[in-house]
C-alpha cells in the first residue's frame, strides 16, 4: 500500500478530520509529491460545502501545493526526485483530445481536478500527471508560491491571453484574495492601475499593491468619471456589480474580463458593446505553460501574494478564518507532524 494522510471533508459543511487514504500504486505518468506547503482559497470553502455539487467525499481538498517530488512514474518526463515543484487546479488532463494538443490542456474535458474526487494538497504528500507537477524557479518564494497556482494564475491569464500590452490602462474590481495580486501583476506588467474597492480603508493597502488610482466601486458619479478609459477591467469579486457603469468605464476595444465566479447573471447591453466594439469575457486557469510563464515572470519581479501562514494541523481555524472574511490575503498551511 502507499498510504497518504490528509485533513479530509467526510461530509459536505464539516469540519475536516485527519485521515489516512491508500493511494495504491504510482501510476506511470503519475509524480508523486510531499507537500512543504499549501494554499488556501474560497474554491476550497465552496468544494467542502459542496456548493458547485461536484464534491465526492470524503476528499482531501487544497490546490496550491507546493513540495518536492518524491517519485516518479515510469513514463513520467521533464521532473526527478528531489525537485521543488508545485500544482494547482488541475492534477491531469487527457492529453490526446484538441484542447491538449493545442496547448489548453486547461480547456480539456477529461481534465480531473486536484480536489474532489481526487485527494489534494491538505496532506503529506499528493500526485497530479507529470505535465501538471511545475518546477518552481530557484528564487522563488517558496512559502507563499502556492497561491500563485490558483489565484495567481487566474488574474495573469488574460494579460497572457489578450497580449495585453504595457502602455495599458487596467482596472481591477475588489481587492481581496484575487485582486491584491491582479494589482501587484499589472503594476509589474508596466500598466496604469486603478483599483475599484468598496471599503474605503484599503486604499492604502490598494497603493501599496502598486495601483495609481482607487476609485469606490459603489460610487456611480466616480465610476461614471473614468468612463472610456480603461483597456481591461478585471473583475475578481464574486457579487452583483453595476455592469452597466463598469462596462461604461471601458475605452473602445476594451474588454471586461471575469474571473471572479459571480453566480448570478451579468446582464450586458448590446449596445455598449457593439458601439465600441467592447468586450465580455471570462477564464479559469491556466496551462503548464501559462503557470510556468507565471513564476518566472513572479520570481524576476518578485511579485509575492500577501499571505498569512497556519500549521497544517490548524487547517479548521484556518478555514474559518478565510470564511469570515478575515484573511489578508491569502491563506496558506505550512506542513507540521500530524
Amino acid at each position: 500500500m502507499s498510504l497518504m494522510k490528509g485533513w479530509a471533508a467526510q461530509e459536505a459543511g464539516k469540519p475536516l478530520v485527519l485521515a489516512e487514504f491508500d493511494l495504491g500504486p504510482l501510476g506511470a505518468e503519475e509524480v508523486e509529491v510531499a507537500v512543504d506547503y499549501c494554499g488556501i482559497c474560497h474554491s476550497d470553502l465552496s468544494m467542502i460545502d459542496n456548493e458547485w455539487g461536484m464534491s465526492r467525499f470524503p476528499f482531501v481538498p487544497g490546490h496550491e501545493v507546493i513540495g518536492r517530488v518524491i517519485a516518479v512514474g515510469s513514463h513520467a518526463k521533464g521532473v526527478k526526485v528531489g525537485q521543488r515543484v508545485g500544482i494547482g487546479w488541475t492534477a491531469e488532463s487527457c492529453m490526446h483530445c484538441h484542447q491538449c494538443l493545442s496547448g489548453h490542456q486547461n480547456l480539456c474535458p477529461e481534465s480531473v481536478p486536484t480536489m474532489g474526487v481526487h485527494h489534494g494538497g491538505f496532506a503529506d504528500k499528493v500526485r497530479a500527471h507529470w505535465a501538471w507537477v511545475i518546477a518552481l524557479p530557484e528564487n522563488i518564494h517558496l512559502p507563499s508560491a502556492g497561491p500563485l497556482f490558483c489565484g495567481g494564475i487566474t488574474v495573469l491569464k488574460p494579460f497572457l491571453a489578450y497580449n495585453i500590452s504595457p502602455s495599458a490602462r487596467v482596472g481591477v474590481v475588489g481587492i481581496g484574495g484575487l485582486g491584491h495580486m491582479a494589482i501587484k501583476f499589472a503594476n509589474a506588467w508596466g500598466c496604469e492601475v486603478t483599483a475599484f474597492t468598496s471599503t474605503a480603508a484599503k486604499e492604502g493597502e490598494a497603493r501599496s499593491f502598486g495601483a495609481h488610482h482607487v476609485v469606490a466601486s459603489r460610487d456611480a458619479a466616480a465610476i461614471g468619471a473614468i468612463a472610456g478609459s480603461l483597456d481591461l477591467l478585471l473583475v475578481t469579486v464574486n457579487v452583483p456589480m453595476d455592469w452597466n457603469a463598469f462596462i461604461g468605464t471601458l475605452a473602445p476595444r476594451g474588454r471586461m474580463h471575469v474571473v471572479g465566479a459571480v453566480l448570478e447573471p451579468i446582464p450586458v447591453s448590446a449596445f455598449a458593446l457593439i458601439l465600441g466594439e467592447r468586450e465580455v469575457s471570462g477564464s479559469p486557469t491556466g496551462s503548464p505553460i501559462d503557470i510556468a510563464t507565471l513564476l518566472d515572470f513572479a520570481a524576476r519581479h518578485d511579485v509575492r501574494p500577501q499571505v498569512e501562514m497556519f500549521p497544517m494541523n490548524e487547517v479548521n481555524q484556518a478555514l474559518k478564518h478565510l470564511a469570515d472574511g478575515k484573511a489578508r490575503y491569502r491563506v496558506v498551511l505550512e506542513a507540521t507532524a500530524g
